[in-house]
């Protein structure tokens, strides 16, 4: 609710050297296996899919469950887990035959663990010069926001130590693995509400792959390099899953002095680099405003004297959310915190966007709370002046020097809520910077997700027993190391004798496997269909469509058709957009909707010569100079029904012949 008008901010640019950025990885790479970790169902996420869009219309069973916190072997709860239980919600799982049984819906053990999923996560390892352990020991890491119906993650060690050779602006760098894992993925988040929260199980128990960074220091654009050179290692063995959701990266930022803060889901490399930019912002904004914070000793702040109900102040208010608390059948509050010397610092924003306000917003939101109302910002949102003033005397502040805060809601979320404001403005004067757990947005923010998980959260899985690791099984996977990403930029380059910017597109892309079908079973040019693959879809993207509306069956499709001469390779851009704005779900609609069909010979003909019978004086007078111009009549009247290099070469032969007529008239 907080939306005051933004104060004179400080330049966007930061430089990352002088507040002292660093950034750690963690990389989740989903495997290329068959089956599951610990069971054989099939792998198969459907993030985008038309199944998603239903939601649970897809599904063949439902079942609800609450989950509850238990503690570690040393009899301590993880803070995480608590605050994710005190919200009280119901899980809710929608589960569909073949891609779940009853080892995903906790009704039966774990099977014994996917072999091929060890073997490739020990060559990644191996890929990175780690140390594999001996004996792979399975734990059991406690999850309670329901991504998992136990309450916990299955995830084994495999090695630590190792490096990844990374190229900087100041030279190559050698960055340090921390640790690679192999773990079960969570399920996947469908729908979240006040009271119920739905995951789909499809996603819950596919194998992947953690690797953990040591922190960085550099720009934003270097940092991300790290994480594409590992991206593009992890693609070189040719085991990992590719497409939307095969790959996340969990971010560790921090800035000299302040809370490491953990950012989760970040799933593209231009989103990762937008998300260490904002990072720096706020938590250099953050910095400045704990300089403000100083000398007020926020330590001692007596929550049962400075938060008051104030309720009966809006008996008659004109605030629709206050109205409505009030109103409501859950009977709700509204109470105020005092904040002595605040005026003013609610609405500071050091750099746009930023400002203790906002910070506060959505710290309370996860409460079940829409936001809070300051002082700062008031009148405002149907709040009165003389409300304001009613306030502000009831709790005997300076309207020079003093602020105050409104909560409105059930009175059990409005006090906790209240408790957890007064803890992060502590947190904030003391370091600036709390450490918490945040989630990437679409456009590169983040926003607040819960606290930091605590070391309280892991113990043995009794299920599984231990798995060894031999100098024998290491020798055997050693060979199926991958080559470096340039030798494999090479091969793919020489192979379908494409140049080797579009081979290391393709190689960037989810595309390499579709690229390889269709060019192995059609003869069209690969350097157009790898064109297609990572700049017109692409292009396509950065115009606001949907790629997940495009399926590989859509996209072999169109392929096949152009092989065939069904229609002109100039149409497939066309076809591709109107099935990313969803206006046809497969080609031949798409084919239809365009008029697209392939023109005869004979329509195609009749239609040449009336552009050449249309402009036969410049084509007489221009001679084959008149080509270009002819082309571009041509292809745009024809849009896209044939191939422009037959059209070409139609209009050229027919100009050729009246040149030739016309020059023995000439010679007289």
């Amino acid at each position: 609710m907080t939306n005051s008008p933004p104060s004179p901010s400080r330049s966007l640019t930061l430089d990352p050297h002088a507040i002292g950025l660093k950034v750690g990885f963690e990389i989740h790479q989903q495997l290329a296996t068959k089956s599951k970790l610990f069971c054989s169902c099939r792998c198969s996420s459907n993030e985008g899919s038309d199944d998603d869009n239903k939601k649970d219309e897809s599904y063949d069973l439902e079942f609800l469950r609450r989950l509850r916190p238990t503690h570690s072997e040393l009899g301590e709860y993880d803070p995480a887990a608590l605050f994710e239980f005190r919200k009280g919600k119901v899980m809710r799982y929608l589960a569909r035959k073949g891609t779940s049984c009853l080892v995903e819906m906790d009704e039966e053990p774990p099977h014994d663990l996917n072999r091929e999923a060890l073997e490739t996560a020990v060559i990644i390892a191996l890929a990175l010069n780690a140390d594999v352990v001996d004996e792979v020991h399975v734990m059991r890491k406690i999850v309670i926001d329901g991504s998992n119906t136990t309450g916990f993650q299955r995830t084994m060690l495999i090695a630590t130590g190792g490096s990844l050779h990374v190229k900087f602006k100041d030279g190559e760098r050698e960055v340090k693995v921390q640790s690679i894992c192999l773990e079960e993925d969570a399920a996947r988040l469908v729908g979240d509400d006040s009271r119920v929260r739905t995951y789909a199980l499809d996603r819950l128990g596919i194998p992947l792959v953690e690797i953990a960074l040591e922190p960085v220091t550099g720009t934003p654009e270097e940092i991300t390099n790290v994480a594409l050179t590992l991206g593009r290692l992890l693609r070189a063995t040719r085991r990992v899953a590719r497409g939307l959701g095969s790959i996340r990266q969990d971010v560790n930022v921090s800035i000299e002095g302040g809370g490491v803060v953990e950012v989760k889901g970040v799933q593209k490399l231009d989103q990762l680099k937008k998300v260490i930019e904002y990072e720096m912002k706020r938590q250099h904004g953050l910095k400045i405003i704990a300089e403000r914070l100083r000398g007020m000793n926020l330590n001692s702040i007596d929550e049962s004297r400075v938060v008051v109900d104030v309720s009966k102040l809006f008996s008659s208010t004109a605030s629709k959310v206050i109205k409505s608390v009030l109103d409501g059948k859950h009977s709700g509050v509204v109470k105020a915190l005092v904040l002595k010397g605040f005026a003013g610092i609610l609405a500071y924003e050091p750099y746009e966007g930023i400002r203790l306000g906002r910070e506060l917003s959505e710290l309370v939101r996860f409460y079940g709370l829409g936001g809070i109302f300051h002082s700062d910002e008031l009148p405002a949102y149907g709040i009165s002046r003389d409300e304001v003033d009613a306030v502000r005397r009831e709790l005997m502040l300076d309207s020079n020097s003093d602020a105050f805060i409104l909560l409105a809601g059930r009175e059990e979320s409005v006090t906790s809520a209240m408790h957890a404001i007064i803890e992060r403005l502590r947190q904030v004067s003391v370091s600036g910077v709390p450490a918490e757990t945040r989630a990437a947005t679409q456009d590169g923010r983040t926003v607040y997700s819960r606290p930091r998980p605590g070391a309280a959260r892991m113990y043995p899985e009794t299920d599984i027993p231990p798995i060894v690791i031999d100098d024998g099984m290491l020798s055997r996977l050693m060979d199926k190391v991958p080559r470096s990403w340039d030798e494999y930029v090479d091969e793919l380059s020489k192979r379908y004798g494409i140049n080797r910017v579009l081979a290391e597109k393709l190689l960037d892309s989810e595309y390499l496997d579709l690229f390889e079908r269709i060019a192995g079973s059609t003869s069209i040019q690969a350097s157009f269909i790898a064109s297609t693959l990572t700049e017109t879809i692409v292009s396509l993207e950065r115009q606001g469509l949907d790629a997940s509306r495009l399926k590989d069956e859509h996209i072999e499709d169109a392929f096949v058709r152009i092989a065939r001469g069904e229609i002109a390779k100039e149409s497939i851009a066309s076809i591709f957009e109107v099935m990313m704005q969803g206006r046809a779900d497969s080609v031949e609609k798409a084919i239809d909707m365009l008029g697209l069909k392939a023109i005869s010979e004979e329509e195609l003909s009749s239609t040449l010569d009336r552009i050449i019978s249309e402009n036969y004086s410049m084509v007489e007078s221009k001679g084959e100079k008149v080509l270009g111009i002819l082309m571009g009549i041509a292809m745009k009247r024809l849009r896209g029904r044939v191939d422009g290099s037959k059209v070409n070469a139609m209009l050229k032969s027919r100009i050729e012949e009246i040149t030739r007529k016309k020059e023995p008239l000439h010679e007289k």
